[in-house]
């Protein structure tokens, strides 16, 4: 595997690490302030699909592995590269919002992840 393989599966191991940890925390908060709607992490993933122009995880998978980066998916797939940054700042900031709201981060903690996000999210889409 070439350096650009490992930082890119490294990167996508270390967001889906984030995401289950966080996830842990939405479900609680879910429970808590909602109905338990299990069709949302369906619609979720739809939309990432959909932004990417692909139709599986097996796809963006694949395409990862091979080098390629979520911007690179979204371009050959004749896709807006802005939208996939705003889908994934807007998934990740909601999943910050339900932390702070449930407790599990403090308010410095929430503010420190908002400020860095747009940028963490836009180099992780670049694979950089």
């Amino acid at each position: 595997m070439n350096p650009k393989q490992i930082i890119i599966v490294s990167t996508m191991a270390l967001v889906i690490s984030f995401g289950a940890m966080m996830q842990s925390d939405k479900t609680y908060a879910d429970a808590v302030f909602r109905p338990l709607d299990k069709s949302a992490k369906i619609s979720v993933q739809d939309d990432f699909h959909q932004v990417l122009g692909v139709s599986s995880d097996e796809q963006v998978h694949d395409a990862l592995y091979s080098g390629k980066s979520l911007a690179d998916i979204a371009i050959e797939n004749n896709k807006d590269v802005q939208q996939v940054i705003e889908l994934q700042v807007a998934e990740l900031s909601e999943q910050l919002d339900l932390r702070l709201v449930s407790g599990a981060i403090s308010i410095q903690q929430y503010e420190s992840h908002k400020a860095e996000l747009r940028d963490m999210i836009t180099a992780s889409v670049y694979g950089k």
